[in-house]
């Protein structure tokens, strides 16, 4: 993967769930890393996800974050998606939509925990890729470190509070390598 400030990135509703992981992301596309990139559909998983795993209260936490989405990333919302999810060839059907959205919002490649969903020989033929969140920001760590580090600091501090550390908290979050990397770097 070339990496690129200028990336446009799919992320798939599974990096949206995880707090860690969403936060990270978006605070690091606020930073100018990169621009995230969703559609309507993936918005909803996320939504739904929340109510079927989290309490009522946390579910519309989860709403009101949605729109606060669209306010902070008005270009991120891919949109006429549904024209081309026919034309893709996908392992799952039901990720078909994520490829589909990928295409029309112009993105480079797609973020997901679920690599196994979309191979290379599905997402080749539109220039795309799939990348897992901790390779993509243990990536963004190691060529753009300051703006990463500025994205981090605010999670950092709020797993200090909890008593954990931060390597542990991304750990936890499934982003081990990014955990490594800011352990070797504050040393």
């Amino acid at each position: 993967m070339a990496f690129c400030v200028a990336m446009r990135m799919i992320l798939d509703t599974c990096v949206l769930f995880p707090v860690a992981t969403r936060e990270i992301l978006l605070n690091y596309s606020k930073a100018g890393g990169f621009t995230p990139i969703w559609s309507d559909r993936i918005l909803e998983e996320w939504r739904l996800a929340a109510e079927a795993k989290l309490s009522e209260e946390d579910s519309i936490m989860a709403a009101g974050d949605r729109a606060l989405l669209g306010a902070h990333f008005p270009n991120s919302l891919a949109t006429d998606w549904e024209r081309l999810q026919d034309e893709v060839t996908s392992p799952d059907p039901d990720d078909a939509h994520v490829i589909a959205a990928a295409r029309a919002g112009q993105a480079d490649g797609i973020i997901t925990f679920n690599l196994r969903d979309f191979p290379k020989c599905c997402l080749a033929p539109y220039g795309l890729y799939c990348i897992h969140p901790d390779e993509f920001l243990r990536n963004a760590f190691l060529r753009d470190r300051q703006r990463l580090q500025s994205a981090l600091v605010p999670l950092a501090d709020a797993a200090a509070v909890k008593g954990l550390s931060f390597r542990t908290f991304l750990k936890r979050g499934n982003l081990p390598r990014l955990g490594k990397a800011w352990e070797l770097d504050s040393g």
